[in-house]
């Protein structure tokens, strides 16, 4: 097939709106409609630290990431705002659900950070944009209907004008640059809309009398070599034309299957923890079934009242994709911990599987053994 023959290419970037803080507010729907503000406490003092994220209540108020918690104390003093320690176990979790949700859409699926992912789907859909945005309606749903988070798609040609796309209207947004509307659709955004182009750069485009993507377009390649040295360069002169030929990189292999989920209440009682323990333990052994591979340790996480996290782990004998020897495993270390911690109350529990690796050739030993 020859080039002009060829499918044009469709990407999509999905990005999970401001991921923590809607973790939270799932949590506690009471927080909904109000400013929340997820921080990495440095413990120095009882605002010492910065903000991590915040949901859109918050960013009216000029909130935003990397800000100290007590600078945004004072942007909210008027505000019924709420401040939250980061859980990022808990952001993993979901992150790790809404991963497996999206991989199976695309030929080739990239994960970009815990809140954000790349789908390439030229060679199932040909290259059929109405089919790439449909797409992106259904997995929005889904995504929405599983784990109760919203998430902005950009659909475009490459991994670069998908990022732009996903930042263009957020949140729960979707937007879609077909190939002949790329000049239009850059053209008139700001610089500082490219991704990597921070304050400094876009100070010295201004400099050179560039506010706006259609001016850097117009600047020759040897001018931004000159001002900004080749790589940078060269990066502006192909951003401000949509070119982007980096590929979107399949998933590397997992180090762990986890799942994780509250319980109806705060308890200490084994006996109402141990079904809903069973059940992830159950969900965590399909998910290692299903890559073909097998875990030789096996850990529960409790997270208590208190928001404090424990854990204990157990090293098999020998590696296993066996549902009952990771269940009784599990029973035993939620045991074991409940002996150990007289007056914990557990609010959260999870089953953790590590140590993993591809299952071939013989079967998994544990097989062998007579249930």
């Amino acid at each position: 097939m020859s080039p002009a023959s060829l499918p044009a290419r469709i990407v999509l970037h999905v990005d999970l709106d401001y991921f923590y803080a809607q973790c939270e507010e799932n949590l506690n729907p009471a927080l909904r409609g109000k400013p929340v503000v997820v921080c990495v406490y440095s413990g120095r003092t009882g605002d010492s630290g910065a903000v991590s994220t915040c949901n859109y209540q918050a960013r009216s108020y000029g909130v935003k990431a990397g800000i100290q918690i007590v600078r945004a104390r004072k942007l909210l003093e008027a505000a019924d705002a709420t401040f939250i320690p980061m859980n990022r176990p808990h952001y993993e979790e979901i992150s790790t659900r809404i991963m497996d949700i999206l991989e199976p859409f695309g030929n080739a699926f990239e994960k970009a950070g815990i809140d954000e992912a790349y789908l390439e789907l030229t060679s199932s859909i040909n290259g059929d944009f109405e089919k790439a945005e449909q797409i992106a309606h259904e997995i929005k749903q889904t995504i929405l209907k599983q784990e109760q988070i919203t998430c902005t798609i950009g659909v475009a040609p490459n991994k670069l004008l998908a990022k732009i796309a996903s930042d263009y209207n957020k949140p729960n947004g979707l937007t879609v640059i077909r190939p002949e509307d790329v000049k239009a659709f850059l053209g008139e955004l700001q610089v500082n809309r490219i991704p990597g182009v921070g304050s400094k750069t876009e100070q010295r485009l201004h400099q050179l009398k560039v506010e706006r993507v259609d001016q850097l377009a117009r600047l020759d390649l040897s001018v931004l070599q000159k001002a900004f040295g080749s790589n940078v360069g060269n990066c502006l002169y192909l951003a401000a034309r949509g070119e982007d030929e980096e590929p979107v990189k399949g998933r590397e292999q997992p180090t762990q299957v986890s799942r994780i989920a509250t319980l109806k209440k705060d308890t200490h009682e084994i006996s109402e923890i141990l079904p809903l323990l069973e059940e992830l333990a159950s969900s965590a052994t399909l998910k290692l079934t299903q890559r073909a591979m097998t875990c030789k340790t096996v850990s529960i996480i409790a997270i208590l009242g208190d928001l404090s996290i424990h854990s204990k782990s157990k090293t098999l004998e020998s590696p296993t994709s066996e549902e009952r020897i990771i269940a009784q495993a599990s029973k035993d270390l939620i045991a074991q911990f409940l002996k150990s911690a007289q007056s914990a109350l557990v609010r959260r529990v999870g089953v953790k599987l590590s140590g993993l690796s591809n299952r071939s050739g013989q079967t998994d030993i544990s097989r062998f053994i007579d249930q």
